[in-house]
């Protein structure tokens, strides 16, 4: 078995997440409302917690939503926000995951948005391995991490092990 080296601790992972909610902050100042969009179960816990950041700093005006899709094959089954598409029109969309790998659960992440006018779409992740095979970044990153392709990133939000593994 891998040994799991810690990356990240809870407060490394809570400092990063508060400049997150800042970068995001002053991106978007001149919104009037932003919808940050949780990729299914850790990207839904790293939204929320982005959304308590950003509602602690600001004013404006922040929806939570939950996009659920495969990760392993996103194109098999359909993609599902709990947010009808009047709700997040002509608005900042925020799209967060917790690691970026390939690059294939945010570019079917995203794939949901492109038939919807919005008035800006960004994508955030607390980890980024630099691995892409598809044509998409983060645009906001927590730490960025040169990785082989033989290691693996293990990201916890919660519970007694939160922090971010290496094996």
């Amino acid at each position: 078995m891998s040994e799991k080296s810690k990356i990240l601790g809870v407060q490394e992972i809570d400092q990063k997440i508060k400049r997150l909610a800042w970068q995001l902050y002053e991106n978007n100042v001149s919104e009037k409302e932003i919808i940050v969009v949780g990729i299914s179960e850790r990207g839904l816990i790293l939204a929320k917690q982005l959304v308590v950041f950003i509602q602690e700093i600001s004013k404006i005006k922040t929806k939570l939503a939950h996009l659920e899709l495969d990760k392993d094959n996103p194109y098999n089954k359909e993609v599902t926000l709990n947010l009808e598409e009047k709700e997040y029109a002509e608005k900042a969309v925020i799209l967060v995951d917790d690691v970026l790998n390939s690059g294939k659960t945010l570019m079917y992440a995203a794939k949901h948005f492109l038939t919807t006018p919005l008035s800006k779409l960004s994508t955030l992740v607390l980890v980024d391995r630099n691995h892409n095979r598809y044509p998409i970044k983060a645009d906001y990153i927590g730490l960025s991490l040169a990785t082989t392709l033989q290691e693996y990133i293990n990201v916890e939000l919660k519970g007694a092990n939160k922090g971010v593994y290496l094996s």
